[in-house]
């Protein structure tokens, strides 16, 4: 799977964009430095997220919408389009 799909059955399961969710873990004082372990124990319990797609989740909330460039393009499971995450819901993504 994707990262960008990883946050778009976030987004299906919980109804948040990952933006919404990179301001609400702003309000818990979660951001850039933060640890992993508190923020996937914060979604899990407030949301019922597994590990990894809480995962995608402390990636978008301490890195930001930005991936490494080895994920784009490649022929793995894990391939994605660009290395730049839409946060703003699939609905309002735009098709290449």
């Amino acid at each position: 799977m994707s990262f960008q799909a990883y946050l778009d059955n976030i987004e299906e399961k919980t109804g948040l964009t990952p933006r919404q969710f990179v301001e609400l873990a702003a309000e818990r004082g979660f951001g850039g430095g933060s640890k992993a372990t508190p923020i996937v124990e914060w979604l899990k319990e407030d949301y019922g997220l597994g590990r990894g797609h809480a995962m995608a989740l402390v990636h978008v909330i301490t890195k930001g919408d930005r991936i490494d460039a080895t994920h784009v393009g490649s022929a793995g499971p894990h391939r994605d389009d660009s290395d730049r995450l839409w946060l703003d819901g699939k609905a309002t993504r735009p098709q290449p």
